[in-house]
Protein backbone atom coordinates (compact mmCIF):
# COMPACT_ATOMS: atom_id res chain seq x y z
CA UNK A 1 0.00 0.00 0.00
CA UNK A 2 1.43 3.37 -0.99
CA UNK A 3 2.12 6.09 1.62
CA UNK A 4 -0.28 8.39 -0.22
CA UNK A 5 -3.07 5.83 0.03
CA UNK A 6 -2.38 5.31 3.71
CA UNK A 7 -2.42 9.05 4.38
CA UNK A 8 -5.96 9.24 3.05
CA UNK A 9 -7.24 6.71 5.58
CA UNK A 10 -6.05 8.00 8.98
CA UNK A 11 -8.35 5.50 10.74
CA UNK A 12 -11.48 7.23 9.52
CA UNK A 13 -14.89 6.22 10.71
CA UNK A 14 -16.78 4.61 7.83
CA UNK A 15 -19.03 6.92 5.82
CA UNK A 16 -22.31 5.36 4.58
CA UNK A 17 -22.66 6.04 0.84
CA UNK A 18 -25.44 5.46 -1.66
CA UNK A 19 -24.11 5.58 -5.24
CA UNK A 20 -26.28 6.56 -8.23
CA UNK A 21 -24.57 5.91 -11.57
CA UNK A 22 -24.81 5.09 -15.29
CA UNK A 23 -21.75 2.89 -15.36
CA UNK A 24 -19.39 3.73 -18.16
CA UNK A 25 -15.62 4.07 -18.07
CA UNK A 26 -15.19 6.71 -15.37
CA UNK A 27 -18.14 5.38 -13.33
CA UNK A 28 -16.18 2.13 -12.97
CA UNK A 29 -13.63 4.02 -10.88
CA UNK A 30 -16.39 5.56 -8.77
CA UNK A 31 -17.71 2.07 -8.07
CA UNK A 32 -14.18 0.86 -7.26
CA UNK A 33 -13.54 3.72 -4.82
CA UNK A 34 -16.90 3.54 -3.05
CA UNK A 35 -16.77 -0.26 -2.77
CA UNK A 36 -13.11 -0.76 -1.84
CA UNK A 37 -12.01 2.25 0.19
CA UNK A 38 -11.88 1.25 3.88
CA UNK A 39 -13.57 4.51 4.95
CA UNK A 40 -16.60 3.91 2.70
CA UNK A 41 -19.62 1.84 3.65
CA UNK A 42 -21.39 1.31 0.32
CA UNK A 43 -25.07 0.72 1.12
CA UNK A 44 -26.22 0.11 -2.43
CA UNK A 45 -26.24 1.37 -6.00
CA UNK A 46 -29.07 2.71 -8.12
CA UNK A 47 -28.58 2.80 -11.89
CA UNK A 48 -29.98 5.18 -14.47
CA UNK A 49 -29.93 5.70 -18.24
CA UNK A 50 -27.14 7.93 -19.54
CA UNK A 51 -23.84 6.69 -20.93
CA UNK A 52 -25.93 3.83 -22.33
CA UNK A 53 -29.54 2.60 -21.94
CA UNK A 54 -30.57 1.49 -18.43
CA UNK A 55 -30.26 -2.23 -19.20
CA UNK A 56 -26.62 -1.77 -20.20
CA UNK A 57 -25.64 0.57 -17.34
CA UNK A 58 -27.16 -1.87 -14.86
CA UNK A 59 -25.29 -4.80 -16.45
CA UNK A 60 -22.04 -2.82 -16.43
CA UNK A 61 -22.46 -1.91 -12.77
CA UNK A 62 -23.02 -5.54 -11.80
CA UNK A 63 -20.03 -6.61 -13.89
CA UNK A 64 -17.68 -4.12 -12.22
CA UNK A 65 -18.86 -5.25 -8.79
CA UNK A 66 -18.14 -8.82 -9.86
CA UNK A 67 -14.66 -7.83 -11.06
CA UNK A 68 -13.73 -6.15 -7.77
CA UNK A 69 -15.20 -8.85 -5.53
CA UNK A 70 -18.19 -6.86 -4.22
CA UNK A 71 -21.27 -8.60 -5.58
CA UNK A 72 -22.70 -8.33 -2.08
CA UNK A 73 -23.60 -4.69 -2.90
CA UNK A 74 -27.25 -4.57 -4.07
CA UNK A 75 -27.98 -2.93 -7.43
CA UNK A 76 -31.39 -1.39 -8.18
CA UNK A 77 -32.34 -0.32 -11.74
CA UNK A 78 -33.80 3.18 -11.80
CA UNK A 79 -35.11 5.61 -14.40
CA UNK A 80 -35.04 4.70 -18.10
CA UNK A 81 -35.63 8.27 -19.30
CA UNK A 82 -35.64 11.90 -18.13
CA UNK A 83 -38.55 13.52 -16.29
CA UNK A 84 -39.93 15.17 -19.44
CA UNK A 85 -37.54 14.67 -22.36
CA UNK A 86 -36.14 12.02 -24.70
CA UNK A 87 -33.38 9.81 -23.33
CA UNK A 88 -29.84 10.56 -24.52
CA UNK A 89 -26.81 8.28 -24.56
CA UNK A 90 -23.09 8.73 -25.28
CA UNK A 91 -21.89 5.97 -27.67
CA UNK A 92 -19.21 8.27 -29.16
CA UNK A 93 -17.48 8.37 -25.77
CA UNK A 94 -18.38 5.08 -24.07
CA UNK A 95 -19.29 2.83 -27.03
CA UNK A 96 -22.60 1.11 -27.65
CA UNK A 97 -22.44 -0.94 -24.45
CA UNK A 98 -21.43 2.01 -22.29
CA UNK A 99 -18.25 0.14 -21.38
CA UNK A 100 -16.62 -0.77 -24.69
CA UNK A 101 -12.95 -1.50 -25.21
CA UNK A 102 -12.20 -4.32 -22.79
CA UNK A 103 -12.29 -8.10 -23.03
CA UNK A 104 -11.86 -8.56 -19.28
CA UNK A 105 -15.30 -7.52 -18.06
CA UNK A 106 -16.67 -10.58 -16.20
CA UNK A 107 -20.18 -11.95 -16.42
CA UNK A 108 -22.06 -10.88 -13.28
CA UNK A 109 -23.64 -13.66 -11.26
CA UNK A 110 -25.83 -11.77 -8.79
CA UNK A 111 -29.00 -10.36 -10.39
CA UNK A 112 -30.17 -6.80 -10.01
CA UNK A 113 -32.77 -6.22 -7.31
CA UNK A 114 -36.29 -5.77 -8.67
CA UNK A 115 -38.26 -6.36 -5.47
CA UNK A 116 -38.54 -2.60 -5.02
CA UNK A 117 -37.91 0.50 -7.12
CA UNK A 118 -34.60 2.32 -7.00
CA UNK A 119 -36.26 5.29 -5.28
CA UNK A 120 -37.87 3.06 -2.63
CA UNK A 121 -34.56 1.29 -2.11
CA UNK A 122 -32.82 4.62 -1.53
CA UNK A 123 -35.49 5.62 0.95
CA UNK A 124 -35.22 2.32 2.85
CA UNK A 125 -31.43 2.06 2.94
CA UNK A 126 -30.79 5.74 3.69
CA UNK A 127 -33.49 5.92 6.37
CA UNK A 128 -31.96 2.90 8.11
CA UNK A 129 -28.80 4.88 8.87
CA UNK A 130 -28.41 7.45 11.66
CA UNK A 131 -29.40 11.00 10.85
CA UNK A 132 -26.66 13.17 9.39
CA UNK A 133 -24.24 10.47 8.30
CA UNK A 134 -25.28 9.20 4.81
CA UNK A 135 -23.90 10.73 1.63
CA UNK A 136 -25.68 10.32 -1.68
CA UNK A 137 -23.16 10.34 -4.53
CA UNK A 138 -24.68 10.94 -7.97
CA UNK A 139 -22.37 10.55 -10.97
CA UNK A 140 -25.01 10.46 -13.70
CA UNK A 141 -28.06 12.49 -14.66
CA UNK A 142 -30.15 13.53 -11.65
CA UNK A 143 -33.45 11.86 -12.60
CA UNK A 144 -33.38 9.27 -9.80
CA UNK A 145 -32.28 11.86 -7.25
CA UNK A 146 -34.99 14.35 -8.21
CA UNK A 147 -37.64 11.62 -7.91
CA UNK A 148 -36.24 10.62 -4.51
CA UNK A 149 -36.63 14.08 -3.01
CA UNK A 150 -39.97 14.64 -4.74
CA UNK A 151 -41.26 11.56 -2.92
CA UNK A 152 -39.48 12.13 0.40
CA UNK A 153 -38.51 15.77 0.80
CA UNK A 154 -37.81 15.18 4.49
CA UNK A 155 -34.72 13.12 3.58
CA UNK A 156 -32.93 16.41 2.91
CA UNK A 157 -32.74 16.81 6.69
CA UNK A 158 -31.63 13.20 7.19
CA UNK A 159 -28.63 13.01 4.86
CA UNK A 160 -25.14 14.35 5.51
CA UNK A 161 -24.79 15.58 1.96
CA UNK A 162 -25.23 15.11 -1.77
CA UNK A 163 -22.15 14.91 -4.01
CA UNK A 164 -22.77 15.35 -7.73
CA UNK A 165 -20.52 14.95 -10.74
CA UNK A 166 -22.01 17.28 -13.31
CA UNK A 167 -22.01 20.72 -14.85
CA UNK A 168 -19.39 23.02 -16.29
CA UNK A 169 -18.85 26.63 -15.24
CA UNK A 170 -16.36 27.94 -17.80
CA UNK A 171 -15.36 31.62 -17.88
CA UNK A 172 -11.90 30.69 -16.50
CA UNK A 173 -13.36 29.19 -13.34
CA UNK A 174 -10.18 27.09 -13.37
CA UNK A 175 -7.24 26.73 -15.75
CA UNK A 176 -8.18 23.17 -16.73
CA UNK A 177 -7.85 22.23 -20.43
CA UNK A 178 -11.45 21.80 -21.63
CA UNK A 179 -10.69 20.58 -25.15
CA UNK A 180 -12.28 21.32 -28.50
CA UNK A 181 -14.72 19.62 -30.85
CA UNK A 182 -14.25 18.91 -34.52
CA UNK A 183 -15.14 22.11 -36.32
CA UNK A 184 -16.63 23.54 -33.13
CA UNK A 185 -13.70 25.35 -31.58
CA UNK A 186 -13.11 25.81 -27.87
CA UNK A 187 -15.87 25.09 -25.37
CA UNK A 188 -16.35 24.28 -21.70
CA UNK A 189 -19.33 21.90 -22.03
CA UNK A 190 -18.84 18.33 -23.23
CA UNK A 191 -22.28 17.82 -24.81
CA UNK A 192 -22.98 21.31 -26.12
CA UNK A 193 -20.60 24.28 -26.01
CA UNK A 194 -22.18 25.33 -22.68
CA UNK A 195 -23.55 22.15 -21.12
CA UNK A 196 -22.13 19.05 -19.47
CA UNK A 197 -23.77 15.71 -20.33
CA UNK A 198 -25.18 14.68 -16.93
CA UNK A 199 -26.94 18.02 -16.44
CA UNK A 200 -27.97 18.48 -20.05
CA UNK A 201 -29.83 15.20 -20.53
CA UNK A 202 -32.28 16.02 -17.72
CA UNK A 203 -31.99 19.72 -16.92
CA UNK A 204 -35.36 19.76 -15.16
CA UNK A 205 -34.16 17.15 -12.66
CA UNK A 206 -31.00 19.16 -12.02
CA UNK A 207 -33.02 22.34 -11.58
CA UNK A 208 -35.20 20.62 -8.95
CA UNK A 209 -32.06 19.79 -6.94
CA UNK A 210 -30.39 23.20 -7.12
CA UNK A 211 -33.57 25.22 -6.58
CA UNK A 212 -34.09 23.55 -3.18
CA UNK A 213 -32.17 25.84 -0.76
CA UNK A 214 -31.90 23.23 2.02
CA UNK A 215 -30.58 20.60 -0.38
CA UNK A 216 -28.28 23.03 -2.19
CA UNK A 217 -26.66 23.89 1.14
CA UNK A 218 -25.74 20.21 1.52
CA UNK A 219 -24.58 19.75 -2.09
CA UNK A 220 -21.09 19.46 -3.50
CA UNK A 221 -20.75 19.86 -7.28
CA UNK A 222 -17.81 18.32 -9.12
CA UNK A 223 -17.72 20.09 -12.49
CA UNK A 224 -15.68 19.59 -15.65
CA UNK A 225 -13.60 22.57 -14.55
CA UNK A 226 -12.24 20.31 -11.80
CA UNK A 227 -12.30 16.88 -13.47
CA UNK A 228 -10.27 18.12 -16.44
CA UNK A 229 -7.41 18.63 -14.00
CA UNK A 230 -7.51 14.90 -13.18
CA UNK A 231 -6.21 13.43 -16.43
CA UNK A 232 -5.32 9.76 -16.88
CA UNK A 233 -2.03 10.35 -18.67
CA UNK A 234 -0.22 7.44 -20.36
CA UNK A 235 1.96 7.16 -17.26
CA UNK A 236 -1.15 6.79 -15.10
CA UNK A 237 -2.68 4.28 -17.52
CA UNK A 238 0.36 2.00 -17.52
CA UNK A 239 0.79 2.49 -13.79
CA UNK A 240 -2.52 0.69 -13.26
CA UNK A 241 -0.95 -2.44 -14.72
CA UNK A 242 1.19 -2.60 -11.59
CA UNK A 243 4.19 -4.09 -13.38
CA UNK A 244 6.74 -1.48 -12.39
CA UNK A 245 7.73 -0.55 -15.93
CA UNK A 246 8.03 2.84 -17.54
CA UNK A 247 4.85 3.81 -19.35
CA UNK A 248 6.72 4.36 -22.65
CA UNK A 249 7.93 0.76 -22.88
CA UNK A 250 5.96 -2.26 -24.00
CA UNK A 251 4.52 -4.00 -20.90
CA UNK A 252 4.75 -7.71 -20.30
CA UNK A 253 1.18 -8.80 -19.66
CA UNK A 254 1.84 -12.32 -18.35
CA UNK A 255 2.15 -11.13 -14.77
CA UNK A 256 -0.79 -8.71 -14.94
CA UNK A 257 -4.03 -9.82 -13.29
CA UNK A 258 -7.31 -9.72 -15.25
CA UNK A 259 -8.55 -7.03 -12.84
CA UNK A 260 -5.67 -4.70 -13.64
CA UNK A 261 -6.00 -5.38 -17.35
CA UNK A 262 -9.69 -4.51 -17.10
CA UNK A 263 -9.05 -1.08 -15.56
CA UNK A 264 -6.10 -0.47 -17.88
CA UNK A 265 -8.27 -1.15 -20.93
CA UNK A 266 -11.04 1.01 -19.49
CA UNK A 267 -8.60 3.93 -19.34
CA UNK A 268 -7.02 3.36 -22.75
CA UNK A 269 -10.39 3.16 -24.52
CA UNK A 270 -11.51 6.32 -22.72
CA UNK A 271 -8.26 8.01 -23.75
CA UNK A 272 -8.87 7.13 -27.41
CA UNK A 273 -12.41 8.52 -27.52
CA UNK A 274 -11.47 11.71 -25.67
CA UNK A 275 -8.58 12.31 -28.06
CA UNK A 276 -10.88 11.76 -31.05
CA UNK A 277 -13.86 13.75 -29.79
CA UNK A 278 -12.23 16.57 -27.81
CA UNK A 279 -8.59 16.66 -28.86
CA UNK A 280 -7.43 15.91 -25.31
CA UNK A 281 -4.34 13.87 -26.16
CA UNK A 282 -2.69 14.15 -22.73
CA UNK A 283 -5.24 11.66 -21.36
CA UNK A 284 -8.93 11.52 -20.53
CA UNK A 285 -10.39 13.22 -17.45
CA UNK A 286 -11.49 10.68 -14.84
CA UNK A 287 -14.62 12.52 -13.74
CA UNK A 288 -16.77 10.33 -11.52
CA UNK A 289 -14.49 9.03 -8.76
CA UNK A 290 -13.89 12.61 -7.65
CA UNK A 291 -17.49 12.87 -6.44
CA UNK A 292 -16.80 9.90 -4.15
CA UNK A 293 -13.34 11.06 -3.13
CA UNK A 294 -14.43 14.46 -1.85
CA UNK A 295 -16.74 12.69 0.61
CA UNK A 296 -13.94 10.46 1.93
CA UNK A 297 -10.89 12.73 1.69
CA UNK A 298 -12.09 16.36 1.50
CA UNK A 299 -8.60 17.51 2.47
CA UNK A 300 -7.44 16.67 -1.07
CA UNK A 301 -9.72 19.35 -2.60
CA UNK A 302 -9.59 23.13 -2.69
CA UNK A 303 -12.81 25.13 -2.29
CA UNK A 304 -11.42 28.62 -2.70
CA UNK A 305 -10.55 31.02 -5.51
CA UNK A 306 -7.01 29.63 -5.81
CA UNK A 307 -8.09 26.00 -5.68
CA UNK A 308 -5.68 25.33 -2.84
CA UNK A 309 -6.22 22.34 -0.56
CA UNK A 310 -5.23 24.28 2.57
CA UNK A 311 -6.55 27.40 4.23
CA UNK A 312 -10.07 28.74 3.79
CA UNK A 313 -12.49 26.23 2.24
CA UNK A 314 -15.66 28.29 2.61
CA UNK A 315 -16.34 29.33 -0.99
CA UNK A 316 -20.02 28.66 -1.81
CA UNK A 317 -22.25 29.32 -4.81
CA UNK A 318 -25.84 29.79 -5.90
CA UNK A 319 -26.41 27.42 -8.84
CA UNK A 320 -29.03 27.86 -11.55
CA UNK A 321 -29.68 25.42 -14.41
CA UNK A 322 -30.97 26.87 -17.68
CA UNK A 323 -33.91 24.74 -18.83
CA UNK A 324 -35.27 26.77 -21.75
CA UNK A 325 -34.11 26.86 -25.37
CA UNK A 326 -33.47 24.19 -27.98
CA UNK A 327 -32.66 20.73 -26.66
CA UNK A 328 -31.63 17.61 -28.58
CA UNK A 329 -30.88 14.14 -27.27
CA UNK A 330 -27.92 14.07 -29.68
CA UNK A 331 -26.53 17.37 -28.39
CA UNK A 332 -26.66 18.78 -31.94
CA UNK A 333 -28.08 22.29 -31.54
CA UNK A 334 -26.12 23.99 -34.32
CA UNK A 335 -29.29 25.33 -35.90
CA UNK A 336 -30.22 27.08 -32.64
CA UNK A 337 -27.27 27.76 -30.32
CA UNK A 338 -29.28 27.24 -27.14
CA UNK A 339 -27.76 27.34 -23.67
CA UNK A 340 -30.22 24.77 -22.31
CA UNK A 341 -28.52 22.66 -19.66
CA UNK A 342 -25.94 25.29 -18.82
CA UNK A 343 -24.81 25.47 -15.18
CA UNK A 344 -24.66 29.05 -13.94
CA UNK A 345 -22.80 29.53 -10.66
CA UNK A 346 -22.86 32.82 -8.73
CA UNK A 347 -20.38 33.31 -5.90
CA UNK A 348 -22.10 34.01 -2.57
CA UNK A 349 -20.79 36.39 0.11
CA UNK A 350 -18.64 34.75 2.82
CA UNK A 351 -20.68 32.83 5.37
CA UNK A 352 -23.70 32.27 3.12
CA UNK A 353 -24.94 28.73 2.64
CA UNK A 354 -24.81 27.35 -0.88
CA UNK A 355 -23.30 24.74 -3.18
CA UNK A 356 -19.68 23.76 -2.66
CA UNK A 357 -17.78 23.72 -5.99
CA UNK A 358 -14.09 22.85 -5.59
CA UNK A 359 -11.62 24.45 -7.99
CA UNK A 360 -8.49 22.44 -7.22
CA UNK A 361 -7.32 19.01 -6.06
CA UNK A 362 -4.28 16.97 -5.12
CA UNK A 363 -3.97 14.77 -8.19
CA UNK A 364 -1.03 12.70 -6.93
CA UNK A 365 -2.76 11.68 -3.72
CA UNK A 366 -6.05 10.92 -5.50
CA UNK A 367 -4.48 8.68 -8.14
CA UNK A 368 -2.67 6.87 -5.31
CA UNK A 369 -6.05 6.45 -3.59
CA UNK A 370 -7.50 4.71 -6.66
CA UNK A 371 -4.42 2.53 -7.06
CA UNK A 372 -4.74 1.54 -3.41
CA UNK A 373 -8.38 0.54 -3.92
CA UNK A 374 -7.43 -1.56 -6.95
CA UNK A 375 -4.75 -3.33 -4.87
CA UNK A 376 -7.29 -3.88 -2.11
CA UNK A 377 -9.70 -5.44 -4.62
CA UNK A 378 -6.93 -7.72 -5.90
CA UNK A 379 -6.12 -8.91 -2.40
CA UNK A 380 -9.76 -9.53 -1.49
CA UNK A 381 -10.32 -11.53 -4.68
CA UNK A 382 -7.14 -13.54 -4.09
CA UNK A 383 -8.18 -14.18 -0.49
CA UNK A 384 -11.62 -15.36 -1.56
CA UNK A 385 -10.05 -17.68 -4.12
CA UNK A 386 -7.67 -19.16 -1.55
CA UNK A 387 -10.56 -19.65 0.87
CA UNK A 388 -12.70 -21.33 -1.76
CA UNK A 389 -9.81 -23.58 -2.80
CA UNK A 390 -9.30 -24.67 0.83
CA UNK A 391 -12.98 -25.54 1.20
CA UNK A 392 -12.98 -27.51 -2.07
CA UNK A 393 -9.79 -29.35 -1.07
CA UNK A 394 -11.32 -30.24 2.30
CA UNK A 395 -14.48 -31.57 0.65
CA UNK A 396 -12.46 -33.71 -1.75
CA UNK A 397 -10.35 -35.12 1.13
CA UNK A 398 -13.46 -35.98 3.17
CA UNK A 399 -15.12 -37.70 0.23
Amino acid sequence: MSPAYSSGLSKQKQVPIWLDCDTGHDDAFAVLLSAQHPAAKLLGISTVYGNAPLERTTENTRAILKAIGREDVPVFPGAQRPLSREAAHAPDIHGETGLDGTTFLPEPTVPARTDMSAVDAMIQFISSQPRGCVWIVAVACLTNIAMLFAKRGDLVNHIAGLSIMGGAIGDRFTNAPMGKTKGGGERFGNWTPWAEFNIYIDPEAADIIFSNPALAAKTTLITLDLTHQFLATPEIQYGFLGIGQSWNSEPTMRSVTPLRRLFFEILTFFAKTYAEQFGLVAGPPNHDPLAVAIVLVPQFFGCNALGECSGDQGERFHVKIITDGAHSSSGDITSDPSQCGRTVATLLPPGYEGVRIPRGLNTKELWALLEGCLSRAEHSIAGAFVGLSSVMKSEVTQS
